[in-house]
């Protein structure tokens, strides 16, 4: 009887084990892609097929992280948010919507993670930008409150700073803007992906390039 009981917990092990395998070999390339992907149709794709991966673990909060941070992209992408631009709420705020649900089932699966946090810090960024006179007076505390939570916890996080770096040089300066503490601030990214180490390959890893681009535009 102990034999197969053993024969049995062999099994179901290795069963384990060749899922988790299926899950990482799905996640990589597409982890792997979102790092180059910018068109707003490509993310779009990236977003959908996350989230199939998400429906089909059930128990992994990274598929649905990246969901949602793929449709984040996109609305940047559509909306110019990444480059100071703003959207109109009609384009922006279905897709912030879709976001939002798929941040709340990663939450859902991972309490008290910085890297959620972090998305959200962005999505309140993407709604207040597609109409930033009528909405930064809700938005813009919900943004500040997602990124202090995000540094709370996670105090050395590259992202937190490249964000910070974010609000400080797009903001103009009669309401606190400031584009050298902004390259302070991106200078400090760089020194903490440089320290950072993700927990896996599949693991958050993304913002150095994002960083070095805003650094290439203050060069004296």
């Amino acid at each position: 009887m102990k034999k197969v009981f053993f024969i049995s917990a062999c099994l179901l092990s290795l069963a384990a084990v060749s899922q988790s395998d299926k899950y990482i070999k799905a996640m990589e390339p597409k982890v792997a892609a979102l790092d180059t992907t910018r068109s707003a149709d490509a993310l779009k794709d990236l977003a959908n097929a996350f989230e199939r991966i998400g429906d089909a673990e059930k128990t992994q909060w990274l598929p649905y992280y990246y969901a949602a941070l793929a449709n984040v992209d996109m609305g940047y992408a559509l909306s110019g948010a990444a480059t100071g631009g703003t959207g109109t709420p009609s384009q922006i705020d279905p897709i912030a919507d879709k976001a939002e649900d798929l941040l709340n089932k990663a939450e859902a699966l991972s309490k008290d993670n910085a890297e959620i946090y972090i998305v959200k810090k962005m999505l309140a960024t993407m709604r207040m930008a597609a109409d930033p006179q009528n909405r930064y007076m809700k938005y813009g505390p919900i943004a500040s409150q997602a990124l202090d939570t995000a540094k709370k916890i996670s105090p050395d996080n590259p992202r937190v700073f490249l964000l910070e770096g974010e609000d400080k040089y797009f903001t103009p300066e009669q309401f606190g803007g400031n584009k050298e503490e902004a390259k302070k601030l991106f200078e400090e990214a760089v020194q903490k992906f440089d320290s950072f180490k993700p927990e896996s390959n599949i693991a958050p890893h993304w913002g150095l390039s994002t960083t070095q681009y805003f650094l290439s535009q203050m060069k004296s």
